[in-house]
């Protein structure tokens, strides 16, 4: 699969500077890195929708985000509610302070799938 940014190709190894995926437990773990905005946004969606298609539970870690734009806020709103349509639990990992978690807040994010560490994420989507 093909990613662009600005009409050009994106080739899918550079995708990993701000999206790796793992598992955690019985999840599927999303791990989110430095700036989210409109210019990577759209290309980390695809990604993690190609990638989560199958899983039962997600966690998407947010922890070492250093700036998320309207954008990503956008992608994180897209993606928890198809998640959750999907009867998919899902939890962000905002952990106590940083960029994600004030956007986030600031934005009046839905606060049930916000968590501040993977442990508490993971037990909460298992019960």
């Amino acid at each position: 699969m093909e990613f662009t940014r600005g009409g050009r190709p994106v080739p899918m190894g550079q995708l990993d500077r701000w999206v790796t995926f793992s598992t955690f437990g019985d999840a599927e773990l999303v791990s989110l890195t430095g700036e989210i905005d409109l210019a990577n946004a759209p290309e980390i969606g695809r990604a993690i929708v190609e990638r989560i298609e199958t899983a039962g539970k997600v966690l998407i870690d947010l922890t070492t985000v250093s700036f998320l734009d309207s954008a990503g806020v956008r992608l994180l709103d897209a993606l928890v509610g198809d998640l959750n349509d999907h009867g998919k639990p899902t939890r962000l990992v905002v952990g106590r302070t940083g960029a994600a978690r004030m956007t986030l807040q600031l934005c009046a994010f839905r606060e049930d799938v916000l968590a501040t560490d993977l442990d508490r994420a993971a037990a909460e989507i298992s019960s």
